[in-house]
């Protein structure tokens, strides 16, 4: 028999979805709102707890109706929404039908494993979901051991950030810190840290970026703070040769994370 159809836009269940886009909310319930196949299922491979799972069978994607069974069976409550109702709590144009709220939760800092050739990134004070989605995008194709996140302002529950990472919110540790403490933290473990600045001298891709290492980045209008600026051990910036003066912090943060990734993937040069 299938499930009680919810179809009511003003249902309960339906209002408490809607209500958990926002930030005060997630945080009275200590969950997150996850829409999206995908980002579920990342979600759930990270550990993380599918308390509730909406789902609307008429607006299923492929990649949906191939993991929905699944998705069902790992849900501690699940609820079926009519197109009308589901339209109502999802932010997606093109919906795939899935919704689920999971425990928003974060690994504590000595839980964290600091090889010696560890690559960090730290987002300071970011606050546009689609910097933070795209970064942690790019955390995560460049396997970083772990990101953290500083700024009253950043809200890494923000279903638009979590859209934006395609899931790779879940994919690698992601803490937020105070912006001391976390300086103070990576410092004791000996993680050197590459501040952008575009007034810096030094290209980015002329600096050492192997070994434990931390790329810091900072909001596209103000930049990096001066505590920032002042304890990192390098500060590069990236040549631009246009009109341009400035880059998108996305793309300036992934510029030098690749790079990082590409100095580390070179083979060791034979001595003698």
């Amino acid at each position: 028999m299938d499930a009680e159809i919810i179809r009511s836009r003003s249902n309960p269940l339906v209002k408490r979805l809607v209500r958990l886009r926002e930030r005060r909310a997630r945080e009275r319930e200590q969950v997150m709102l996850v829409e999206g196949a995908r980002e579920l299922v990342r979600a759930i491979a990270a550990g993380r707890r599918l308390e509730l799972l909406a789902y609307c069978p008429e607006a299923y994607s492929h990649e949906a109706q191939e993991i929905a069974d699944r998705l069902l069976a790992a849900a501690d409550t699940s609820r079926r929404l009519a197109s009308e109702a589901f339209a109502k709590v999802s932010l997606r144009d093109r919906p795939d039908g899935l919704i689920g709220v999971v425990s928003a939760s974060q690994p504590p800092l000595e839980a964290l494993t600091w090889p010696a050739d560890g690559l960090y990134l730290v987002m300071a004070g970011l606050e546009k979901p689609g910097n933070l989605g795209a970064l942690l995008r790019s955390a995560d194709a460049v396997g970083c051991d772990a990101v953290f996140v500083t700024g009253s302002g950043t809200d890494l529950g923000n279903p638009n950030v979590v859209r934006a990472s395609m899931g790779s919110l879940f994919s690698r540790p992601v803490l937020a810190l105070d912006d001391a403490a976390l300086r103070a933290a990576l410092a004791q473990r000996g993680v050197r840290l590459v501040a952008t600045s575009p007034s810096a001298d030094r290209d980015y891709w002329s600096a050492p970026l192997t070994g434990s290492l931390a790329v810091v980045v900072g909001p596209e209008d103000a930049g990096l703070d001066a505590a920032w600026l002042a304890a990192a051990d390098e500060v590069v910036a990236i040549p631009m040769r246009g009109a341009a003066d400035s880059l998108n912090v996305a793309t300036s943060g992934a510029l030098v994370l690749f790079e990082a990734l590409r100095q580390r993937s070179q083979p060791q040069r034979q001595k003698g």
